[in-house]
């Protein structure tokens, strides 16, 4: 069991509209993963505006003006379970086998588990993180270190690569939507 949380937080400047609410191939973006993380047993989304047409929790930054890292601590905040699923709300090419991949993956000790993408990153906010993690998070947001990259650096991880993925799950699985052209034709 994991809990999950979608990301709607950000100002979607360079996508020139609400990401989360841009339809995609007829649903709205946060509605594709939202569906990757049907098997969830509890779903939330984290944004500082409301979302009621989702029918789930919209819960604002416990600790703001951290960016992404805020929305992660919140999540972690709430979660009932102790693993829990992060992603962002434009990211439509996850998907329940992706979810179930990484929490094959964890194991006593790991904090983190995430995919690598093809540029050799942990894909933060396509991750499952412990909620062990939140004293360090709330301490980072306080001490203003916000790089989300660096608690893959410092916290024990399994790490996915690429290739594996891309040949299960396809190369546009970490395809965010950062301006609308950013998405692929029907």
């Amino acid at each position: 069991m994991f809990s999950a949380a979608v990301l709607a937080g950000g100002q979607s400047r360079r996508f020139g509209q609400d990401k989360a609410r841009f339809v995609f191939r007829g649903r709205p973006l946060i509605e594709w993963v939202l569906e990757s993380l049907c098997e969830a047993s509890e779903r939330m989304i984290v944004a500082n505006r409301a979302y009621p047409e989702f029918g789930l929790p919209v819960l604002a930054d416990v600790k703001p003006g951290g960016d992404a890292l805020s929305g992660v601590y919140t999540a972690l905040y709430h979660a009932k379970q102790e693993w829990v699923a992060v992603a962002a709300c434009d990211l439509p090419f996850l998907s329940r086998d992706y979810w179930r991949l990484l929490l094959e993956r964890t194991r006593p000790g790991v904090r983190l588990v995430a995919g690598v993408s093809a540029a050799g990153f942990a894909e933060p906010l396509a991750a499952l993180y412990h909620r062990s993690l939140l004293e360090d998070i709330g301490r980072r947001l306080s001490e203003g270190r916000l790089r989300l990259q660096s608690l893959f650096e410092e916290h024990s991880s399994v790490c996915l690569p690429w290739g594996e993925l891309e040949v299960r799950f396809g190369p546009e699985l970490f395809l965010n939507a950062n301006q609308i052209e950013d998405l692929p034709p029907f």
